[in-house]
């Protein structure tokens, strides 16, 4: 256990010497990572979405790919396709951009439903099919998507299903004006980017990956994930609550959280601490509420507030 939190602060310190002032964000993503789970980082332009995943990536080593999402893009373009070799005459498979250990999808919101629609598979099974025949993607497999939901024009919103299985939504946000003159200082001459250097091998990472599921989480911290997610299927501004897989999501970042700061089982705090990154993605706000402008992280946490947290023994 000790060994995966020294590997997570070294990815985070690794992280931060790139993006300045956000450990909280890095965090979420550094648990996103070690859960085998895909991230939708939502932000206005020029907060650093782009840099903090190839800051990630690039801690990392393993395979990396970018790709940027237009409204022509071809689901091809992204899963690859089978072209016919003349010499053997056979058709052969030639690997698209998914085919990576992390993949980063800038703007993903800006490629039609159909292409976006390419995405759903290879991020639940971790395989993608073409011309019927199924392909699996490389061993850790993360989609690091970004998104600007400021900005409606020339875009397609995201469907439920696909939000659904993003593990955690993470903004990153302004930086502080102290933050923002370090920034400022530490690319007067070079981006750090540049001379970001690999911290961590795949093997790490794996291992890291597999620990994660050994934290111990009590069945009455696993009756509280429930009650907090049966309590978004009922709140009366909520259309469509959470999924199974969001209690999955909770169930899984909550041991990771709990890795992190030390702790061999998970308390309430750490199901709190996540419940609105993987749940507030997942809600429909009911029509009515968005007219009243209802935001789905505020009922989030006023769920939190109103369901009870369990006591006794969390060991």
């Amino acid at each position: 256990m000790q060994k995966v939190r020294e590997l997570a602060e070294i990815i985070i310190q690794n992280v931060e010497k790139v993006i300045v002032g956000k450990t909280e964000s890095i965090r979420l993503t550094v648990i996103g990572l070690l859960c085998q789970g895909h991230i939708l980082i939502e932000d206005v332009p020029g907060t650093g979405k782009t840099v903090m995943a190839k800051s990630l990536s690039r801690s990392i080593g393993c395979i990396f790919n970018r790709i940027q999402f237009t409204p022509d893009m071809l689901p091809s373009d992204v899963t690859g396709a089978s072209i016919y070799n003349q010499k053997t005459r056979e058709f052969e498979y030639r690997p698209g951009p998914i085919m990576a250990n992390i993949v980063l999808i800038d703007e993903i919101n800006r490629a039609t439903p159909k292409t976006q629609a390419a995405l759903l598979e290879a991020m639940e099974e971790h395989q993608v099919t073409v011309d019927g025949i199924t392909h699996s993607t490389p061993a850790p497999f993360l989609v690091l998507a970004t998104q600007n939901p400021i900005e409606y024009q020339g875009t397609f919103p995201l469907p439920e299903a696909q939000l659904d299985r993003f593990l955690l939504r993470i903004s990153i946000g302004y930086p502080s004006p102290d933050s923002e003159i370090d920034m400022m200082k530490r690319q007067q001459f070079i981006h750090p980017l540049e001379q970001l250097e690999q911290v961590i091998g795949l093997e790490d990472l794996l291992a890291a990956q597999s620990a994660i599921r050994k934290i111990r989480i009590s069945d009455d911290i696993c009756r509280y994930v429930v009650e907090i997610i049966n309590a978004t299927r009922r709140h009366g501004e909520i259309y469509l609550g959470a999924s199974p897989r969001g209690s999955l999501g909770l169930f899984r970042t909550s041991q990771a959280r709990a890795m992190i700061l030390g702790r061999d089982y998970v308390l309430p705090d750490d199901i709190k601490a996540m419940a609105v990154s993987v749940l507030a993605h997942r809600l429909i706000v009911g029509s009515a509420a968005r007219i009243g402008q209802v935001d789905a992280c505020e009922v989030v946490e006023e769920i939190l507030n109103e369901v009870p947290v369990p006591g006794g023994e969390v060991h």
